[in-house]
């Protein structure tokens, strides 16, 4: 009878107690100009973060210069703390790889290397050691995606530096067809998962059952070491006539909020424009579905996401670092959170 006790008793702590990771949290920062704002910086000292994942610039392809540019590239007005590293952060637009050939792969892969070391050093380091690609790659373009990853991981300038990639949700569930990028780690990217130009009440921005479909039997699986990303940001969505018009970056909360300006549909997340807003470049009638992230919204979001990934040393990121967005969170917010994982 004592062995049986013994024996249960060794199968409830075998099965009853998971394995917790051990987590690094910190934020992305995307906007096009860096300033040491001190709040932002309390956050990152608060958290206790190593690095700042800081997007350097997107490229696309010119077809007046036929070649990939960068665009809207980081300006550093002041140098990052000295304590915090930089992850810098080069997003590509997924069709440049559709066309491309291996000598423009090459010529990339170099250019890449070299703007990402002048900006690192704009922002007063002296080196890192990883830099993200952010592409939401497709089946078509796969293959050239990933040998522009073997190119870039090719380049002195990159010697003994980690490669790492995001990795959106579809990527994870259709893995065979998508195929695993040639690095050792990656992002999972868990926002921007719902069907963004589709008129109704959605929040596209975060959807539970999307991750259920795409990640909850796919997710243990997936053969790279993961970070993981959540958002803490909000957006206006633009519909005119039911019809997809934008985002908008000129409606906030507040004017949301002010009946002169909207009316809400019933108690869902859409809002009637009463009057025209040419500033928004919007039109009395449009509809704007008002996208944002709750407390509630990341404390489910990461209780899900620890039962189903693997346990292992990983970086928590939010996206972004933003004063006016950590004013809906509070510290025990995200505290709550970094410790579900």
């Amino acid at each position: 009878m004592r062995k049986i006790s013994i024996l249960v008793i060794s199968i409830f702590f075998l099965f009853g107690c998971k394995q917790k990771s051990i987590v690094h949290p910190t934020f992305y920062f995307w906007r096009t100009n860096y300033k040491n704002k001190k709040v932002e910086t309390d956050y990152l000292e608060k958290f206790k973060s190593k690095s700042l994942y800081v997007r350097i610039m997107d490229v696309d392809f010119n077809p007046d210069f036929q070649q990939d540019v960068p665009i809207s590239p980081i300006k550093f007005s002041d140098p990052l703390p000295k304590t915090i590293g930089i992850i810098p952060v080069v997003f590509l637009v997924n069709h440049i790889f559709k066309d491309i050939d291996s000598s423009r792969i090459k010529s990339l892969a170099t250019r890449i290397a070299v703007f990402v070391d002048a900006k690192v050093k704009q922002a007063g380091k002296t080196d890192y050691s990883e830099l993200q690609i952010d592409c939401d790659w497709t089946k078509t373009t796969r293959d050239k995606y990933f040998n522009f990853l073997n190119q870039l991981q090719a380049q002195p300038l990159l010697k003994n530096k980690t490669i790492s990639v995001t990795l959106r949700l579809h990527q994870v569930k259709n893995k065979s067809t998508s195929g695993i990028p040639p690095v050792k780690k990656a992002m999972l990217m868990c926002y921007n998962m719902g069907n963004l130009r589709k008129y109704g009440e959605q929040n596209s921005i975060l959807d539970q059952r999307e991750m259920d479909i795409y990640l909850k039997d796919y997710l243990r699986n997936y053969p790279l070491n993961l970070d993981v990303a959540l958002p803490i940001f909000e957006w206006a969505v633009v519909f005119r006539n039911k019809e997809y018009a934008g985002i908008s970056k000129r409606i906030t909360k507040d004017q949301i909020n002010d009946k002169n300006l909207f009316k809400q549909k019933g108690h869902s997340i859409l809002y009637d424009l009463l009057i025209d807003n040419p500033a928004a470049g919007l039109k009395r009638g449009d509809v704007i579905r008002w996208e944002e992230i709750s407390a509630g919204d990341l404390f489910t979001t990461s209780n899900f996401l620890s039962r189903y990934l693997k346990p292992e040393e990983r970086n928590l990121v939010f996206y972004h670092l933003d004063t006016d967005l950590l004013k809906h969170f509070t510290d025990e917010d995200f505290q709550k959170v970094i410790a579900n994982f």
